[in-house]
């Protein structure tokens, strides 16, 4: 049973709660998808222009995906520490983080995030703090779609 206090207080909330939704702005979400899309693809369409790029300069395809992942992680690395990836990533929300850029952007983010904190204790000590649950779900994920390989293929 609630004290009269308690009863106060939850319905106090639950005005609060009633007229805060009234005020919040709606998301648009068809232009948000139109966003996510249009970058999350420009992204790729870039990685995979230059996988082309370089394939068709005789660098093999297992090397040339290698180094187009690496530019992509370099370039969100680099426009993450000049401030305009996240300004790309509020539009465009998941668009901007699926690719492998966003996890460059996560780490970099962090990073900059603790650089106050010192080199060793700030950005050596805290950037794990993202990087080291996107690994392990990375790892995770690369062990269960293997054996997914595995079982289909034999």
């Amino acid at each position: 049973m609630q004290s009269p206090e308690q009863k106060l207080i939850q319905i106090e909330r639950q005005e609060y709660e009633d007229l805060a939704s009234q005020f919040r702005p709606k998301p648009k979400l068809a232009r948000n998808l139109l966003w996510a899309f249009v970058v999350g693809g420009l992204i790729c369409t870039l990685g995979q222009w230059m996988v082309n790029l370089m394939v068709g300069r005789g660098v093999s395809l297992a090397d040339a995906s290698s180094a187009a992942s690496c530019i992509l992680i370099f370039l969100a690395a680099l426009t993450t520490g000049l401030g305009y990836y996240n300004q790309l990533g509020q539009r465009a929300g998941a668009g901007s983080i699926v690719p492998i850029t966003g996890f460059a952007n996560a780490i970099v983010a962090s990073a900059l995030e603790f650089k106050r904190e010192g080199y060793i204790f700030g950005v050596g000590a805290r950037i794990f703090t993202v990087a080291g649950p996107t690994l392990v779900f990375g790892f995770v994920v690369a062990v269960l779609m293997g054996l997914i390989k595995v079982f289909l293929t034999s």
